[in-house]
């Protein structure tokens, strides 16, 4: 609930955003984005690697540990990231308008963009140590809460301050402020109801230890994926205008907002899966793998209703314009991100175990093939090419997890597992989008573009995706398991005798 009113939030704040600031500061706001977004490899591996600690030390004998492995992540988010900080305060702007070439008017509002974006940045980082706590305790309505409350107060500032000042720094300010909220809010909680697990800012050598035990690797994991995510929008800003970055940055911003959706999900089986270090080696692939199976089919099915209406509801959402341009990029990008969800349980599953080697060689790989395909394809097929390379890496990263998945688990019948729970799911929901897509445009008669229409389409394209995907699974040897699943999700949401 609270990622939904997130999303709808953000996308309902969006033609608002474009429509004021255009496209052109929109890119510019995309590309200082962009630009400290490697310092979220840092933040994001410390909270990542602070829960996990944190999730196998909750009984009351562990508090002193606990409480040193606090202090410890305090310290590191506030002193590292606060020269990161600094870093970007003196050198964003500088480096931005010598990497992209930015000079005359648009360049002139990145020097306050770049400090309001790495402010916002510290924040996040250090609220990620706070919030770690309630993760490593399965608190998702402190998470959640957290969350709304953030994502509200970042709308609301964006409504009241950007028609007075249409800058690119004022967006990215507004988001800061969101951040700091979402600080303040888990720092009081903290100080509420854990207040006994606290500690102030300090350097433990053990508890350090721990943390870059996890997180050495987690960095080139974060590094990999940052690379894979941001390639084409470095390229663009480095190749084009920036209102190609705004194009690219309106259809990366549906596909996101659906994928991590996706994401924030199957984020609910990290500390889940770190309580299993004692389990079998058949009960963790068991496990693993029933996971898979329901996270793909939910993605293939939302990531599939995007596809079928990419052009329409880009026309209803910010105008003819924008529609025209990144409909085709948006198509390639929602099915890079089906083919990329065939990572995601397994890569939580690896951090849980403390597999962050792993976990880098599937990141590095798909970065590296999104960017070297990246480079190729935009400067000789124009920005429409820009999917073309998450595709390329995500394709990549798919028989990587399939070969790391061999080596992991020695069991018998493993490739048709992967057939069953990983490969058949998001094959149907590519197929079956692309499907109804081309059905769409051979129509004789075109419905005008509507939000009805749009949500009909779409909700009938995913119903569809994942009624194929349930009846395959009824084919294969695990069609037990797999209908014993659903059973226990519909008896969840409907609590009914006859499920």
């Amino acid at each position: 609930m609270a990622f939904l009113l997130a999303v709808v939030l953000n996308l309902a704040i969006l033609p608002f955003v474009i429509v004021h600031l255009g496209l052109t500061a929109f890119g510019i706001a995309g590309l200082v984005t962009a630009c400290i977004a490697p310092a979220l490899v840092f933040s994001n591996t410390l909270g990542l690697s602070t829960a996990r600690e944190l999730a196998q030390r909750l009984e009351p004998s562990d508090r002193d540990d606990a409480r040193r492995l606090f202090a410890t992540a305090v310290m590191l988010a506030a002193g590292a990231g606060g020269l990161i900080t600094i870093f970007f305060l003196v050198a964003g702007a500088p480096l931005a308008r010598l990497g992209f070439h930015l000079a005359g008017p648009v360049a002139e509002d990145l020097g306050w963009a770049f400090a309001l974006a790495a402010l916002g940045w510290l924040s996040q980082c250090v609220s990620a140590v706070f919030i770690s706590l309630f993760t490593a305790r399965q608190d998702y309505r402190r998470i959640a809460s957290t969350g709304i409350v953030s994502t509200v107060v970042s709308t609301v500032s964006m409504l009241l301050l950007i028609p007075a000042a249409p800058h690119a720094s004022t967006f990215l300010g507004c988001q800061a402020l969101g951040f700091a909220t979402s600080l303040l809010i888990a720092v009081a909680w903290s100080c509420g109801t854990l207040r006994e697990w606290l500690a102030p800012p300090a350097l433990h050598r053990e508890a350090l230890g721990r943390l870059l035990r996890f997180g050495s690797w987690q960095v080139a994991a974060q590094g990999g994926a940052l690379l894979a995510g941001q390639a084409d929008r470095y390229l663009l800003g480095a190749l084009l205008q920036p209102q190609f970055v705004g194009f690219y940055g309106v259809a990366q911003r549906l596909q996101e907002a659906t994928y991590i959706g996706i994401l924030k999900v199957g984020e609910i089986l990290f500390p889940y899966f770190s309580t299993l270090q004692g389990e079998s080696e058949d009960r963790k692939a068991d496990l693993l793998f029933r996971s898979s199976w329901i996270l793909n089919v939910l993605a293939a099915s939302a990531l599939g209703g995007l596809i079928s209406v990419a052009g329409p509801l880009l026309h209803v959402w910010t105008g003819a314009e924008v529609a025209a341009e990144a409909a085709r990029v948006l198509v390639v990008l929602s099915i890079a991100g089906i083919l990329g969800s065939s990572a995601n349980v397994f890569g939580f599953y690896l951090l849980a175990q403390g597999r962050s080697r792993s976990n880098a060689l599937i990141a590095l790989i798909t970065g590296v093939v999104t960017l070297v395909t990246s480079a190729f394809a935009l400067p000789r097929f124009g920005w429409h090419a820009a999917g073309w390379s998450a595709c390329a890496g995500m394709i990549a990263q798919m028989l990587t997890v399939v070969f790391l998945l061999r080596r992991n688990f020695k069991l018998a019948g493993m490739w048709s597992r992967v057939a069953h729970c990983v490969l058949t799911p998001l094959c149907i929901g590519i197929a079956m989008a692309l499907a109804v897509r081309y059905g769409l445009d051979r129509m004789p008669l075109r419905l005008a573009p509507s939000w009805w229409s749009v949500g009909a389409v779409s909700s009938l394209t995913a119903a569809i995706i994942l009624v194929v995907a349930v009846a395959a699974s009824q084919l294969g040897p695990y069609r037990k398991v797999c209908r014993q699943d659903i059973r226990s999700i519909l008896a969840r949401f409907l609590p009914l005798k006859a499920v």
